[in-house]
């Protein structure tokens, strides 16, 4: 008689703490690979800080310039350079490190188990598929939630220390570097990564089928976003020569004619041609009278924050809906 046999009776787990438990156990490395990644994070926004604060003592002006105030040319520190150019960066770790989330649930976490078979063990002590994969999701949704919050709160402010100097460079609000990191869209991903995960992991119940189906599809959406995020909210027109200011998000821009017909800058431009000399020329010659700017200004932040975030959500609970169905329809 094997030794499953000889075991006494598993009562029931209570809810979800019985999967929970095994779980944190299993993974318990992967748990302290993730939380030394935070805190690693943690660390060099705050070092970054840090070094851009005692080498503002070569700082000359209150811009950061470390040369003669009113001199034409800006130079700032090394410290601060080099501060920016990590945080420009800070939105693109985010969606790697939400990558490898859902890389990971797609994996290690649910389809190892249904290749190798070892979830009949988890199913035959009275732990149904549905709390199984439950657990799957909830324990991984719960840490990545508070330790992704934890993140954007302290990137926001190494970003807004830096950020707020006039001559910053790469750091605004509207990059594809820096949007995702400043707020709940963060989250957002991370938690549709889980999601997307659990599907394929339960749909394809292969390891490296599914970890690969997930970073592509975890790929195209990001693309996706970066590409057309502008789009999820109304721009703002400006009328005139001065155009919005320095944060706004410049989309598009050109003249209108007498009628109203608007003539795009890109409309000088012909396929394989270099930079026209005389632009505005050539918009006046099409009949343009009137400078415009279609952009997003600062305080269009939070609503493209919110609309993404709201998409991204919503194609996560639909994720989950799916792979509970798909679990149900092949197990019961």
């Amino acid at each position: 008689m094997s030794a499953i046999g000889l075991r006494a009776p598993v009562a029931p787990a209570a809810g979800l703490r019985g999967p929970v438990r095994v779980l944190l156990r299993q993974h318990r490395r992967s748990l302290w690979v993730a939380g030394a990644l935070l805190v690693l994070g943690i660390a060099i926004v705050v070092g970054l800080r840090i070094w851009v604060a005692v080498a503002s003592s070569d700082e000359l002006c209150a811009d950061g310039d470390i040369t003669r105030c009113g001199d034409d040319t800006y130079q700032p520190t090394y410290a601060r350079a080099a501060a920016e150019g990590y945080l420009s960066g800070g939105g693109t770790v985010v969606l790697l490190l939400a990558a490898l989330i859902g890389v990971f649930v797609a994996g290690p976490l649910i389809a190892r188990e249904l290749e190798s078979g070892t979830f009949r063990l988890a199913w035959a002590q009275s732990v149904s598929p549905a709390q199984w994969l439950a657990a799957r999701l909830a324990l991984p949704a719960a840490l990545v939630t508070a330790g992704t919050t934890v993140l954007v709160l302290v990137y926001r402010w190494g970003w807004s220390g830096l950020q707020s100097k006039p001559y910053a460079s790469g750091l605004g609000w509207y990059e594809n570097g820096i949007h995702p990191a400043l707020g709940p869209t963060a989250v957002a991903y991370a938690l549709l990564a889980l999601a997307v995960g659990a599907l394929c992991a339960v749909a394809v119940r292969r390891t490296v089928l599914s970890m690969s189906l997930t970073a592509l599809v975890l790929g195209t959406v990001m693309l996706g976003f970066g590409k057309r995020r502008y789009e999820l909210w109304p721009t703002t027109r400006f009328f005139g020569d001065d155009g919005p200011g320095s944060d706004a998000w410049h989309i598009e821009s050109g003249m209108l004619t007498a009628s109203g017909k608007e003539i795009y800058w890109k409309d000088c431009f012909k396929a394989g041609t270099t930079v026209p000399e005389d632009p505005t020329s050539c918009l006046r010659n099409q009949g343009g009278i009137t400078y415009f700017a279609d952009y997003h200004p600062a305080s269009h932040f939070w609503p493209l924050q919110l609309v993404e975030t709201g998409i991204l959500l919503a194609l996560a609970a639909l994720a989950v809906a799916l792979a509970f169905r798909v679990l149900r329809r092949r197990h019961g």
